[in-house]
């Protein structure tokens, strides 16, 4: 992670997981690390981790269990890709310029 770069530090972690299992790295099931100690362990605060697992919850790509933490759930290659394009798309509007909303506006005109 990059402390210096333009993206925020969460999306940045979001993008590594999502980089993983698009890899092969992180399979089906497989545990991530708790929130706590892989803040601790990358030196940055507990919420920056807790948000970037948020994401990857509401992509689908990883849940959230009590006691379990964070297992990933995703097997479908396609998706991941997508989700990878997704991350280019915004990275490359925020070059523009362009704020998310007005990035999802320009999705949603697209037929």
């Amino acid at each position: 992670m990059d402390p210096s770069s333009r993206h925020p530090l969460f999306e940045q972690l979001a993008g590594q997981v999502r980089r993983g299992i698009a890899g092969g790295e992180l399979g089906r099931g497989e545990r991530l690390p708790a929130a706590k100690e892989l803040a601790t362990s990358l030196d940055v605060n507990l919420h920056t981790v807790l948000r970037a697992y948020q994401e990857l919850r509401d992509e689908g790509l990883i849940e959230l269990r009590r006691g379990r933490g964070a297992v990933v759930i995703a097997d479908e290659p396609g998706l991941v890709q997508l989700h990878r394009l997704a991350d280019e798309l915004l990275s490359q509007g925020r070059r523009l310029g362009l704020s998310r909303p007005q990035i999802i506006t320009i999705l949603n005109d697209r037929k």
